[in-house]
This record gives C-alpha cells, structure tokens and sequence, in this order.
C-alpha cells in the first residue's frame, strides 16, 4: 500500500518504507526524526514547483507537467515501485495542502506502475492524521 503523509506528523507503525519526495528539506525538522529516505530528485523540478506555488499553474496543469518529469526520468522513480512491490510505502511532503501535492501524484503514477506489473494496492493519502 501506497500512503502520502506529511512529514509532520507522527510515525506509525503501519509506515512501512518512509520516503521524503520533496526537493527542500522541510522546515524545523531535524534530519536523524526523519526515520527514512530523501530521495529529492523525484520531486518536481524548482522551476515546475515554483509556478505552481505562485499560481501560475493550476493542480491539474502541475499533474500533467509532473507526470511528463517522471516519464523523463524513470530512473528517480524506480527505486520507489521496487519498495512499494514489496510492502507499505508512505510518501512524505511538508506542504499543508493535503491532497493537491506531488506526493499525491507520485502515489498515483506508482499505482499505476505497479498495476502494470500485476496486482497492486491503492494510494491511501492522510490528512492532519487521520
């Protein structure tokens, strides 16, 4: 199962695999609270990230352009879909928008990865620990 979380709120048991997708590290947090990977070249490039936080892009707009990177660059992806294959994968963002971020993209490309492959699970994303 594929889970967006972010990275602000507590680590749970059922986490599995923690991984940071954010190109900048997240405010007041200290990198040994983290408890998992930051795998920053998956994360949207500065400029695409950028234009969507200034409004220049709307959510579906930056989903296209985001999709279109990964596409480019299975390389930074890869090492996600081989984690999710193999147990629970949570996906970390620092953003306070809990469903229109990259995370959320993210799981939802690998979802798709995965159901290419075979049998998969859905992306389940948590908001303010839910």
């Amino acid at each position: 199962m594929i889970r967006c979380k972010r990275v602000y709120e507590p680590i749970e048991q059922g986490d599995g695999q923690r991984v940071l997708v954010d190109r900048l590290w997240p405010r007041n947090t200290r990198k040994d609270a983290l408890h998992g990977r930051w795998l920053r070249e998956v994360a949207p490039s500065d400029t695409l990230r950028k234009a969507f936080h200034a409004g220049e892009l709307d959510f579906a707009g930056f989903t296209r352009r985001y999709q279109q990177e990964l596409a480019a660059h299975p390389e930074h992806w890869y090492p996600l879909l081989d984690l999710a294959g193999k147990g629970d994968l949570t996906l970390l963002y620092a953003g306070k928008d809990t469903t229109h971020n990259n995370a959320q993209v993210l799981a939802d490309w690998l979802e798709t990865e995965l159901d290419r492959r075979g049998p998969g699970s859905s992306p389940v994303c948590y908001a303010d620990g839910l």
